[in-house]
């Protein structure tokens, strides 16, 4: 996968690239303030002098791709440190709308292994909205104020007031540990009809206003980013967008390795993470995509050059993969993968969460996308999928769930074994009767016994 905004064979042309990008902002902008175009022009000069640091990798998606020459030494693996906030272990649950509601933390949190938490992304403009003619707050704050600490929240908007109360709230209301900003969502609702998340990332000038405000606003509470690649594979430069976020007082920057225009298609480009690292002075670099094994994590930690690891879709249908990962930076065997019947368990341990929220009607269609994710990759999962996504009630899900779950094959032999002793009981019963009824030895049944028999090994 090749784009011009790749640093690989010329990064003295990409970060060149990323400079004049910031003078023609500030030259063509009819807004711009003297001070603003100092700025520009102070963050291009900055952009190409660290130039020559980038990475470059004819296969950037390969988790055997080369180490690089500051891979870390077995042990060497810190916690993070995100402004005043200790991350220990330096593994943290991505932000991931419709799904890391309270109940799927709180899943993630018995298995342990995980750094810092982060809720749903939350519109701060809806969060006034509410506020102000309904007097409450969303559904995706559910259980902020009670759980265990650290949490984060991911608002996000393009209006730097707007975010700077919304922040300001979540520290004094809720008592967040950190505010993070989403300037990654790539999905049109957020980027085309509100101009926000990955949207932003061509207004590195709002973006700092933003991160700047908000900082203010949360002190000491620190604030954080999280960001894609870039908006398209033609325009991005992500190492503008790092220095523009460092600069404007972020405490850590996420980084997720695709552009919104990639979507989730391909693979997670580590090789353009790695070299972010280079543009940042003081605040630690995490990575994100495509992390869904221990191993994984533990390559990006030693090849990658990151500080710390953000764990998202992989770890929807498996909340242990985190503690895990946390095993294997520890040194430690890494936990075997649950049994089916324990992850079926702990799938209906996740239901039972959110039936106590949002009751038996609403509870049963959220958790379909759930049921389906805990299936994913298991023998039988497009039978359970296709069941699953159409169960109305909580009768209908135990249902689908007891018939259709994939089974150990342990569970499944057992389940043949008495099968196979039920049938045999049957039959005994069956030769006894026609002894009774026919005068015949049990060793010898009767002719409707034996044309069943023989039709029966024609089936086998």
């Amino acid at each position: 996968r090749v784009s011009c905004c790749r640093f690989g064979g010329g990064g003295v042309f990409a970060a060149a690239r990323g400079g004049r990008s910031l003078y023609a902002f500030a030259n063509f902008s009819h807004n711009v303030s003297q001070e603003q175009y100092s700025f520009a022009q102070g963050l291009a000069g900055s952009m190409v002098k660290r130039s020559t640091l980038a990475v470059s990798s004819d296969n950037p998606a390969a988790w055997d791709a080369r180490p690089t020459s500051s891979a870390s030494p077995p042990g060497a693996i810190k916690p993070l440190q995100i402004g005043p906030l200790v991350v220990d272990p330096p593994i943290l649950q991505a932000p991931m709308a419709g799904f890391t509601n309270y109940a799927y933390r709180q899943i993630v949190r018995d298995y342990g292994g995980v750094g810092l938490q982060a809720t749903e992304m939350v519109n701060a403009r809806g969060f006034i909205w509410l506020d102000e003619h309904e007097a409450e707050h969303p559904d995706r704050l559910w259980g902020v104020r009670e759980e265990p600490r650290p949490l984060a929240v991911q608002i996000w908007d393009n209006d730097p007031s707007t975010m700077a109360k919304v922040g300001r709230r979540l520290v004094e209301e809720y008592g967040v540990s950190v505010v993070d900003i989403n300037f990654g969502c790539p999905v049109k609702q957020v980027t085309e009809r509100a101009h926000s998340g990955s949207y932003l990332l061509q207004q590195p000038q709002r973006m700092h206003a933003i991160i700047s405000q908000l900082v203010a606003a949360c002190a000491p509470t620190p604030v954080t980013a999280k960001i894609r690649l870039g908006c398209t594979r033609d325009t991005a430069n992500p190492g503008l967008v790092a220095r523009v976020v460092e600069e404007a007082g972020a405490a850590a920057l996420t980084v997720h390795g695709r552009t919104a225009e990639d979507y989730f298609r391909g693979s997670a480009d580590w090789e353009q993470i790695a070299a972010l690292k280079q543009h940042l002075r003081n605040i630690p670099l995490i990575g994100n995509g495509d992390l869904d094994s221990a191993e994984k994590v533990l390559f990006a930690f030693r090849n990658y050059q990151v500080d710390g690891v953000m764990i998202a879709r992989a770890a929807l249908g498996r909340p242990w993969l985190f503690s895990q990962a946390a095993a294997a930076l520890r040194g430690e065997p890494v936990p075997p993968e649950p049994t089916l019947a324990e992850q079926k368990k702990c799938m209906l341990r996740h239901y039972d969460l959110v039936v106590q929220r949002f009751g038996e009607l609403k509870a049963t269609h959220l958790m379909r996308k759930f049921a389906c994710c805990y299936a994913q990759g298991k023998p039988g999962a497009r039978s359970f999928r296709t069941q699953v996504a159409h169960v109305e009630s909580p009768q209908d899900f135990y249902r689908v769930v007891e018939e259709t779950f994939p089974k150990d094959q342990q569970h499944v032999e057992q389940q043949h074994v008495e099968q196979q002793g039920v049938e045999q009981q049957g039959v005994q019963r069956d030769e006894q009767h026609g002894v009774e009824q026919h005068g015949v030895q049990r060793d010898e049944p009767c002719a409707e016994q034996q044309a069943t028999r023989q039709a029966t090994n024609r089936c086998d």
